[in-house]
Order: C-alpha cells, then structure tokens, then sequence
C-alpha cells in the first residue's frame, strides 16, 4: 500500500484537514476506521439516571476490524510507520491493552510486523480475549516484569530488528498519545462539531471520557478548542496519578498544540487550553485495572437499559462518575456526551480455537487464575 504522497490519501472524514489543509500535505495517514460514528441518545439510562439530555458517542464502532478510541490514532500513528518504510512497529501496555491489541489487529492488515511489551495487571476476561486476539493477529508478545525490565527488552528488541530488517521499529508510546496519534482525536472534535452542525445533538455541555495515556482527552480538549466547541471535557483518571495529571496533560496539549501549528502555520495557538480542566480522581479505585462496585454497577445498569457493553477498567469507571454527577438533579437540563472509548466488535470467534499455551509462559497465569471478584459477581456466570 503506496502512502508515499500523503496528500494523495483520502479526505472524507477528516474535517480537521478540510479546515486546516496544510495539514494534509504534511501528516501521512492510512483509512483504517469507519468515520464519522455515531451520535445517539441514550433516552432511557438518562431518564433513569436523571441525565434527562444525554448521549453516547459510539467510538466503539470506529472500525470494522477493531473499535475504540485507538483507531482515530493509529490512523495516523501506522500511516507515518508505511510512509517511513518500517517493516515493525514496536508498542507498550499491560497484558490487557486494548490498544496493543488494536495495533496488532491494523498493523497485521497493512503488513506490518507488531511487538507488544507488556507489563502485569489484575486479571479479567477481556485481558484472556486480548491476549489471544493479539497473538491470533501475529504480534510478538513480550511480557514484562517491570518497567526497568521493559526499558531493558525494548533495546534489546530495537537492536535486533535493526540488524534483521535494517532499520530499526517505529515506536509507538503507549496509548499511541502522541502528537501526532493525540492529532486523531483532535479531529474527532471536528467531526463532533459536524454532527451538532447537521442537528443530531445540541453542543454539549459537559463530555465525559477515560483518561488513561491521556491522549484522547487532550485531543479533544484541544480540538473543541479550535472547533469552537465550548463543552467542558470532563476527564476520568483510570490509571495511577503519576502517569496522568493535569501538569502533563497540559504539556501534551501544548506539544501536540505546537506539531499542528508547525504542520500548517494557520493552525491557532491555545496556551490555555487544558489549564482549567478538572480532572476526576475519585473513581479510580485502588489500582489500575482492579474494577470497582461503583464502575461495574454503572456497567450493569448501561447494559440492561441501552444494550451498550463496557468494561470495567476504563469506561465503567467513567460512567460511574456521570451517574455520581446526575444524582439528585446535579445536572439540571444540560446536555451531556458520553464518549465510549471501548471496542465493540466482537472477535470471539476468531480466538474460539487459540490455545493460550502458545503464548510465552509468564502470560498463562490469566488463564489459570481466577478473575476478579467483581466481575464474577456482575457477570452472572460462572467463571474462573
């Protein structure tokens, strides 16, 4: 797949390109996802909830291969990788990353090899499901023991794919939050303001969304900001404070703020964007990944009245603090967005007959030990 000309790539569903056209030219990018998903009310879970004017952004549908929030960045993020001539990308998260996962699952449909290092994490059903799914999808899994084990095996593994292929990986950080995948989600505002544009929700006044590498929320942070979109994002921690707060997700608008503006000279600057945001710290749990009752209740509660799935690392815990918010009237008649940063492509089937025991030995236990209570508690089976 010959990306070589960036400008050649398809503009549809790109409103921030339209807008600022020297982008274009200058930020390679590969279609992988279906754009624009959708907006719909969620009519009953509000009513129920007291959110009487609320909806769902369905980032779940982003993509027919894989859903969520990854596409919109690995969009651009795969599109450098083709247009530099890298033969492997190279990514970071726990076990259960969905977008190791969905790095793996695109990189494998343009014919890019894909290596996941990947450190311990509570275990769940969705880690056992990613696991298989990735290495289904051909992605070399490397399991970490810590952080300066992974430090350690990612030159190691640089080192030796420069030798084999000549060059080394492109990295991709974890979350793919950089600016320039962090630009997928700038776009996404755009696209946000198109669709109130065509009426299909008022502005917002309030968008809820997890915030893990804290590239989406400083996307949309940034790109509400040149859209015009005066809604206040409303970020909910989901990992530990040390890797998401409000200093660093200001430097990560500021950085991708700065990428834009070098891209396209009329891109504006926002140096305040972000600077007030209130990040919410109190659903976070004990740990990343351990689910909490609050979250897997929200959970619960979505699926039975809308037949929306969750989960409960990141988007339970978001709709667990929307819910808090609504209580007693908390949000009179404002209209709310829910932006649903999980996937919901099922691919079940295609890991029906993967036996784990082909994965490398650390990574057995999530399919030897028991899963969290919690979730044993609110999934209505009986599981290990």
């Amino acid at each position: 797949m010959d990306i070589s000309s960036p400008s050649s790539l398809p503009e549809s569903n790109i409103p921030l390109f339209s807008a600022y056209p020297g982008l274009r030219t200058r930020i390679p990018r590969i279609p992988l996802g279906s754009f624009p998903t959708p907006v719909t009310p969620l009519s009953r879970f509000g009513r129920e909830i007291g959110a009487h004017r609320l909806y769902l952004k369905r980032d779940d549908l982003s993509g027919s291969t894989y859903g969520g929030n990854k596409v919109r960045k690995l969009e651009l993020l795969l599109g450098e990788a083709l247009e530099r001539g890298s033969k492997t990308v190279l990514t970071f998260g726990f076990a259960g990353s969905n977008h190791a996962l969905a790095t793996a699952l695109y990189s494998r449909e343009l014919g890019l090899k894909c290596i996941s290092l990947l450190l311990p994490q509570p275990n769940a059903i969705y880690v056992r499901n990613n696991l298989l799914a990735a290495h289904h999808a051909g992605a070399e899994l490397v399991p970490c023991r810590s952080l300066v084990d992974l430090v350690v095996r990612t030159l190691y593994l640089m080192l030796r794919e420069k030798r084999k292929e000549g060059r080394s990986p492109l990295v991709i950080p974890p979350g793919g939050s950089s600016s320039r995948g962090i630009t997928g989600f700038v776009n996404a505002a755009f696209e946000l303001r198109e669709q109130i544009n065509a009426g299909e929700m008022p502005e917002p006044d309030r968008i809820y969304v997890a915030m893990g590498t804290m590239g989406t929320s400083a996307g949309l942070i940034l790109g509400c900001a040149a859209a015009g979109i005066r809604s206040r994002i409303i970020p909910v921690r989901v990992v530990d404070e040390k890797y998401a707060d409000r200093k660093k997700l200001h430097r990560l608008i500021k950085k991708t703020n700065e990428f834009l503006s070098s891209c396209d000279a009329s891109f504006p600057s926002f140096p305040e964007a972000g600077s007030h945001v209130l990040i919410r710290q109190e659903y976070f749990g004990r740990k990343y990944a351990l689910f909490t009752g609050e979250g897997m209740m929200a959970l619960t509660r979505m699926r039975e009245a809308e037949g929306i799935v969750l989960e409960g690392t990141y988007t339970a815990k978001t709709l667990a603090a929307l819910i808090e918010d609504a209580r007693d009237g908390g949000m009179g008649g404002e209209e709310v967005l829910f932006w649903n940063t999980y996937n919901s492509i099922d691919f079940s089937g295609q890991i029906a007959t993967v036996d784990y025991r082909r994965l490398p030995r650390s990574l057995y236990r999530y399919f030897e030990e028991e899963v969290q209570p919690l979730e044993r508690a609110y999934s209505g089976e009986e599981i290990r």
